[in-house]
């Protein structure tokens, strides 16, 4: 959330949005003009709909939730300002990265794209040091050292500069237990980079 409200976003695409966590605060958040909740699991929507309290939250209004695929968006989604996938890649198969990365970068292409996934250097202090994921839903982890690849491979192909974050407690040697990666276009007019809080 401070990511995005320091990069004045105001029309925000949430990716995966499951049951609405980050959406429910994006609703609440007065500087969120609009905000598309987009999953391809219709009961995450509607427990996020009824999160929301809001029956007909998917009427167009100011927050709306749409079932589709982040593999293969609509267009019409395109342009936004900034676009955030809380620990959502995880859950898609490796051999299927690529459609997400061409989905989002080429045909949604947001201003401002959020990562945020598991730091699998971390699990260890969870127990899981025998590779097990810390969901059954995941298809992989990532170190931080895999992270910063994958983001920096993406923001090359796709004309984006990327920067990474640690999310909680570090621990000294592991860091945290999840890692954010932002992406920014850079602003046709030459504006500086967003300075994150």
């Amino acid at each position: 959330m401070a990511v995005l409200r320091a990069a004045g976003s105001k029309r925000v695409l949430d990716l995966g949005c499951g049951p609405g966590p980050l959406l429910l605060r994006l609703a609440q958040a007065d500087w969120a003009h609009q905000v598309v909740g987009l999953d391809v699991d219709a009961g995450e929507l509607r427990a996020a709909r009824a999160a929301l309290g809001e029956p007909g939250a998917d009427d167009g209004g100011r927050v709306r939730l749409v079932q589709g695929d982040l593999l293969r968006p609509d267009r019409k989604f395109a342009g936004f300002d900034a676009a955030a996938l809380v620990e959502t890649i995880e859950h898609i198969d490796p051999a299927r990265l690529s459609a997400l990365e061409h989905g989002v970068f080429a045909v949604l292409r947001p201003g401002l794209v959020v990562v945020t996934t598991p730091n699998a250097d971390y699990n260890p202090l969870y127990g899981r040091a025998d590779g097990r994921f810390r969901h059954p839903g995941h298809r992989f982890e990532w170190s931080r050292a895999q992270m910063r690849a994958w983001a920096g491979r993406v923001a090359a192909a796709h004309g984006y500069a990327a920067s990474l974050h640690d999310i909680g407690p570090a621990h000294p040697r592991l860091g945290t237990s999840s890692q954010m990666a932002v992406f920014r276009r850079p602003a046709a007019d030459g504006a500086p980079p967003v300075k994150l809080p």
